[in-house]
């Protein structure tokens, strides 16, 4: 199963928008998120028809090609089919593997695919079905993520999600087609069509990899709390959790965060990566003074920022 959420902000009135003030209102245009998933899924439908129309494709399995609804207040499409397909607690082995797309349209350096150390078949397929498309690929073993492909590894099904990073138009009317790496995305598709064709083509089902969900937030929180960071999803080493921009005019720009600014501590609480820090903006109050340390540089520095509310 292969899929990308349809679903988008609009005009960014229900709270998780990042627009400026004077965007406020807007149309969100989501051309990254994530009608970039959505445009390689389409593409990718059609590429495998094709070759099993001109039997140079011989699937095992059938493959569903899935655009989700709801994703952005809750995975809430995918986590509706999940709990209503087949029953039961897991849907592995009659879902072989999942795999998903959200926000691949502005490829630059690297490639990052999520979720490897959901099955052992991974690297491998990726290793593989690379060779012949070329990418500089990071990949995050780490299976519990913002985005539809966690609905399917909490079923038991192995998972993998492409992904080319957080930027500073995200969540705002500036998330336009203009700025999209079409080049890149083509890569990226022609990458996840060669792994699912391959897995439909397996004997087998991959095996599914249990994880530890402590302290991992498997889904996307709604909170009022506005602090105007765009953490770095692509992070994959190192201590704490990477910012990899701010909202201009934002509590953390104004309170002296700066892109590149790697948060280790908050509100008392040491940060070790990107759900410590998740799970830390949870817990902060609108209006009231927080305490964040930071590495910038190699040097400790402090700062002392006030969330905002979300309109």
């Amino acid at each position: 199963m292969i899929g990308a959420h349809v679903d988008h902000l609009g005009r960014g009135l229900e709270g998780k928008s990042l627009a400026l003030p004077e965007e406020q209102g807007q149309v969100h245009f989501g051309a990254d998120d994530n009608a970039s998933g959505v445009a390689a899924l389409l593409e990718i439908a059609e590429y495998l028809a094709d070759l099993k129309a001109r039997g140079k494709w011989q699937p095992k399995r059938d493959v569903i090609f899935a655009a989700w609804s709801g994703e952005e207040i809750g995975l809430l499409g995918s986590t509706h089919f999940t709990r209503s397909f087949g029953g039961g607690e897991t849907l592995h082995p009659a879902i072989a593997a999942y795999l998903n797309m959200d926000m691949i349209g502005r490829l630059d350096d690297k490639l990052i695919l999520q979720g490897v150390g959901s099955s052992p078949v991974w690297p491998q397929e990726i290793e593989r079905r690379n060779v012949p498309v070329g990418l500089s690929i990071v990949t995050n073993d780490s299976a519990f993520m913002a985005t539809d492909a966690t609905a399917f590894y909490l079923k038991g099904v192995p998972v993998l999600n492409a992904f080319t990073g957080a930027h500073g138009d995200y969540s705002t009317p500036r998330d336009t087609a203009d700025k999209l790496n079409y080049p890149g995305t083509q890569k990226v598709a022609r990458l996840m069509a060669l792994i699912t064709g391959s897995l439909a083509a397996a004997e087998a089902a991959p095996d599914y990899v249990r994880q530890d969900p402590a302290g991992q937030s498997p889904q996307r929180r709604m909170s009022r709390v506005y602090m105007g960071t765009i953490p770095d999803y692509t992070q994959t080493d190192g201590e704490g959790a990477r910012i990899s921009g701010v909202s201009k005019g934002g509590p953390a720009e104004s309170g002296g965060l700066m892109k590149g600014d790697i948060v280790v501590e908050m509100a008392g609480q040491a940060i070790a990566n990107i759900y410590d820090y998740s799970h830390a903006l949870d817990s902060l109050k609108i209006g009231e003074p927080v305490a964040l340390v930071v590495l910038r540089g190699g040097e400790r520095v402090s700062l002392t920022i006030t969330p905002g509310a979300r309109e």
